[in-house]
């Protein structure tokens, strides 16, 4: 494989893990959500990528020592941040539903993700690739929006139900908040960087594996967000006891497989991204969730959601044409 090229194949794995681990969502059952959640939460910030970057990095923790605590903590802060907005996630699904929810946060999570890297970047608006980043992620921004209003349009064939105009105004607020704040995953990441640099630097680690010191990093500050509300709903409901419901082996497993496909996104992601240099989270972030909801989209047709809703279907296909355009801009614009 040309070594110039593997960076963007990272980054479209990454997207295959990302729009994928999200199915293991539908087998929770008999598991309440927050005992699901905190098994999830666990394998996917804290256990895989402790194993993962310690397998890379024998001095993990050494490193992360030699780091000033200062350059620790806004990481995590970032990561924290993006908890918050997973959190708000799950409160709009309930006011408006999943596909405007979703159509809303991704198109945000990718822009302002990307973006604001960007701005940090000195030189930025100097950057030769500067207005070919604009234009694609404009485009993907115009992609999710139209595979949103399918999925709303999909839904409305298969449900006469109908939230009130107060609740769905109030989902979609919380989706944007939701949105920007779920931007902070990468924006912590790509703040993390003097984290890898150290490793590389002081430890003799390579580029591209010294990206897992920077997830290890921010995401200490989303488990902190993520499991402990999954506790704070485990001791409200007093649910501890749904960890011991009978025939509960398939929803643990789902748990683990999806947490592990979760962080193998970020990990192969970070390491995409690591090799892209300065701009690869730029680039990267914006590749890594639009392939995603396309990958999403692909398996939820073999799952028959898209049944039966030929209109709203063919509307999807352009709005996943769009993205694709959009990907390939964001490629070029590495090159």
């Amino acid at each position: 494989m040309n070594i110039e090229f593997l960076p963007l194949v990272l980054v479209l794995l990454a997207s295959f893990f990302q729009g994928t681990f999200g199915l293991g969502m539908k087998y929770m059952a008999p598991l309440k959500w927050e005992a699901w959640w905190l098994v999830h939460a666990f394998v996917a910030m804290i256990l895989v990528p402790v194993l993962w970057a310690i397998l890379v990095i024998p001095d993990l923790f050494e490193v992360i020592a030699s780091i000033d605590s200062s350059a620790l903590v806004l990481p995590a802060l970032y990561g924290a941040l993006w908890g918050i907005g997973g959190i708000l996630f799950g409160v709009s699904v309930e006011k408006t539903g999943i596909s405007i929810t979703y159509g809303v946060v991704m198109g945000l999570a990718a822009s302002v993700g990307s973006i604001i890297p960007l701005f940090q970047i000195e030189g930025a608006f100097s950057q030769p690739s500067f207005p070919i980043i604009m234009i694609g992620v404009v485009l993907l921004i115009v992609g999710v929006a139209i595979t949103a209003v399918a999925g709303v349009r999909r839904d409305k064939l298969k449900t006469d139900e109908s939230s009130t105009n107060t609740a769905i105004k109030t989902g979609v607020l919380i989706a944007i908040i939701s949105g920007v704040l779920s931007a902070f995953l990468n924006v912590g990441f790509s703040n993390a960087a003097s984290i890898a640099q150290v490793a590389v630097d002081d430890f003799g680690v390579g580029t591209q594996n010294a990206s897992l010191a920077s997830w290890v990093v921010v995401l200490i500050g989303a488990f902190l967000v993520n499991g402990g509300y999954a506790v704070f709903r485990l001791v409200q409901n007093n649910s501890w006891s749904s960890y011991k419901v009978a025939n509960s082996g398939k929803a643990y497993m789902w748990a683990i497989v999806s947490g592990v496909f979760w962080f193998s996104a970020l990990g192969v992601y970070g390491q995409g991204a690591a090799l892209m240099g300065e701009m690869g989270p730029v680039i990267g972030w914006p590749i890594l969730l639009g392939l995603a909801l396309i990958i999403s989209n692909v398996w939820a047709y073999r799952a028959g959601e898209w049944k039966n809703a030929k209109k709203p279907f063919k509307l999807l296909m352009i709005g996943l044409a769009v993205l694709i355009l959009a990907i390939c801009i964001l490629g070029y614009a590495n090159y």
